[in-house]
């Protein structure tokens, strides 16, 4: 490799190698800004120029070809000898759009196309304006350059006018992720058999996926969600308020036929550092498993079950320990593929939940407050639903992405989750 290339992490690897004709490997964050003037295109790609040269990744593309002395380094990052803001920065043809529906069509189709591996692993498209006067811009960045945390870091860095407050604290981690200890060693059985011990029967979700995408939104205010979580005897996290929220949708969208008494989803846990640098991209997650009870009537029963859980996955550490269980095991090439094989099946999670902190305080665009913001990652083989959220300021916005070939009627689904969470707030916060 020559000094200017650096060689992908192996979790970066592995998420481009999953890339295929039916999965593009990308994120797509959704900004939609207040109603006002079009946004300035020359001036955007101006700004976005500008401050480009503290994001090395910004202006580099995966070469996966041999390395200058002919051997073969696997996937690894050189500079972009082409770079041309234009292809990056765009405006959407075509997308002067009447109604939120339209918006949501654009943005599928968006999803569904994979970037360029020629250039960098990123794009912000302009859309609209729509006919109430609003304007999005959609920005796609490839899962093997950033996961959720770095994401937002990245777009703050290269596109958020700037402001006071930072962003949330970049981990769960105060130092750097060090060897494991021998005393989590010996921790590290028990929380493989916790969240991978206990396949379940047949996914709803167990569908192929073509290339396909549908995306739909809700959104929740965050100080609702940390309100019902405090109502509780036990205190709930917003996540695990989130989590109940999205299964009280399902438990309305899945109906008799399909409901099965539980869906394990599969919840990415971020790892970054705390004092990280927000250049420093990349993924590192860990996940815990949990059982959504769908069967569950009660929406406060419900709540109390996810949030029990998840309070002794996290007092047990279970993600940093898979973490490092799972990098201990990467140096046994057939250990490292079965345990990421395992860990992916159907049978071990049904559907991926996430959730990413993202703006504290209200933010804008070229002087344009985003109003509304959203995140949308895409389905896997077998997995033919991905729900993820994402904060802004007061609100949070959840996003639900599928292959409407696997499975159609996602709309229903948002629609669904937003009746369940009027119908949980009701039960945690009346009189």
């Amino acid at each position: 490799m020559t000094e200017q290339s650096q060689r992908l992490s192996a979790d970066d690897a592995r998420i481009l190698a999953m890339e295929s004709a039916a999965l593009t490997g990308h994120t797509l964050k959704l900004m939609i800004l207040e109603p006002g003037p079009p946004v300035d295109l020359d001036a955007l790609r101006d700004i976005v120029s500008a401050r480009l040269s503290g994001q090395p990744r910004a202006r580099e593309r995966v070469e996966t070809g041999p390395a200058d002395d002919g051997t073969s380094a696997g996937p690894r990052w050189v500079s972009a000898e082409h770079f041309d803001i234009a292809d990056h920065v765009r405006r959407r043809a075509g997308t002067e759009c009447s109604t939120r529906g339209d918006l949501r069509s654009v943005v599928s189709a968006l999803m569904s196309e994979h970037l360029d591996r020629d250039r960098p692993l990123w794009t912000l498209d302009l859309i609209g304006p729509l006919a109430d006067g609003t304007e999005a811009i959609a920005a796609r960045m490839h899962h093997a350059m950033v996961d959720g945390i770095a994401g937002m870091r990245f777009l703050d860095a290269i596109l958020f006018d700037p402001h006071d407050a930072p962003m949330h604290p970049a981990g769960t981690r105060a130092t750097s992720i060090r060897p494991a200890r021998a005393d989590e060693w010996l921790r590290m059985p028990g929380a493989a058999w916790r969240e991978l011990a206990h396949p379940g029967g047949r996914s709803p979700f167990d569908r192929p996926v073509t290339v396909a995408r549908d995306l739909a939104f809700v959104s929740t205010p965050l100080n609702e969600l940390k309100a019902i979580g405090a109502s509780r005897r036990a205190h709930a996290t917003v996540n695990d308020v989130l989590l109940a929220v999205v299964a009280g949708g399902l438990h309305r969208w899945l109906g008799d036929r399909d409901r099965a008494r539980y869906v394990r989803a599969q919840v990415p846990v971020s790892l970054h550092h705390r004092d990280e640098d927000s250049a420093d991209l990349g993924n590192r997650d860990s996940f815990i498993n949990v059982d959504l009870p769908l069967s569950e009537p009660d929406p406060l029963r419900r709540l109390d079950h996810i949030s029990g859980q998840t309070r002794t996955e996290k007092q047990l550490d279970d993600a940093a320990l898979l973490y490092d269980l799972f990098h201990a095991l990467g140096r046994v090439a057939p250990a490292d593929e079965f345990v990421h094989r395992l860990a992916g099946s159907p049978r071990e999670f049904s559907v991926a939940i996430s959730n990413v902190p993202g703006p504290r305080v209200p933010v804008a665009v070229a002087g344009r407050r985003i109003d509304e913001l959203f995140t949308s990652s895409e389905p896997a083989t077998h997995h033919a639903l991905r729900i993820s959220a994402i904060s802004n300021a007061t609100t949070v916005g959840i996003g639900f992405c599928t292959d409407p070939t696997a499975l159609p009627g996602i709309a229903d689904l948002a629609d669904a989750t937003g009746a369940a969470y009027a119908e949980l707030r009701a039960a945690a916060l009346a009189p």
